[in-house]
């Protein structure tokens, strides 16, 4: 698995919108739901001053990823902000090629078998599969058929109800984005839903993984 405290919670948070003052108060309760790793995605503003924020915040508690890096140029800026992988919704092969020679953990996104095996070639870390709401957990079946020594994450459409599936169907792990980590709850400083949501799933994916 990714880390130690990965493969006991194999649960990515994917933040995207963040504000900065959201910042801490979400780090806090990812830290007590038992999450190793978040990403901010790139396309929300000021997610490089997000990235460096939250890392300090998290204190060596969890990992801060960049999210949704779609270039060479904008995977060097996360870096140089403190991101410590690196996760894209697509194969983009410059930007796992430059994390394989740096050692930066890469998760580039996939979903065709020639896209998977083109990713993991490249040296990703782990294949995202998205998204994998759109074909539910028994694609993840399909695609171990040939790739069964590829770790995958299924990310898009997972929730506390269909985690244990997609692990009975093969992933070594999982994200959860909007669904969680939803605008509303934050915008409205009601960090105990965003909590509770999260706790459920991460519960429900540690039961998963036993």
């Amino acid at each position: 698995m990714w880390t130690p405290a990965f493969s006991k919670t194999p649960l990515l948070g994917i933040l995207r919108g963040l504000k900065p003052e959201e910042a801490e108060p979400v780090v806090e309760l990812c830290a007590r739901r038992g999450l190793a790793a978040v990403e901010v995605t790139l396309n929300t503003e000021g997610a490089l001053g997000l990235i460096e924020r939250m890392r300090k915040a998290a204190d060596g508690r969890m990992l801060v990823g960049a999210g949704t890096v779609l270039s060479l140029g904008a995977m060097r800026d996360a870096r140089a902000a403190g991101a410590e992988f690196v996760v894209s919704p697509v194969f983009v092969p410059e930007i796992s090629e430059e994390c394989a020679k740096l050692g930066v953990p890469n998760f580039p996104g996939a979903l065709t078998p020639q896209e998977v095996f083109a990713a993991w070639k490249a040296g990703a870390e782990m294949v995202k599969v998205f998204p994998a709401g759109a074909f539910g957990p028994s694609y993840i079946s399909d695609l171990r058929g040939p790739f069964d020594d590829i770790p995958l994450m299924a990310v898009g459409g997972v929730n506390e109800r269909n985690a244990a599936e997609f692990f009975r169907r093969g992933v070594s792990g999982v994200a959860c984005g909007a669904s969680v980590f939803r605008r509303e709850w934050l915008a409205a400083g009601d960090f105990d839903s965003v909590e509770n949501a999260l706790g459920r799933l991460a519960d429900a994916v540690r039961e998963a993984v036993k």
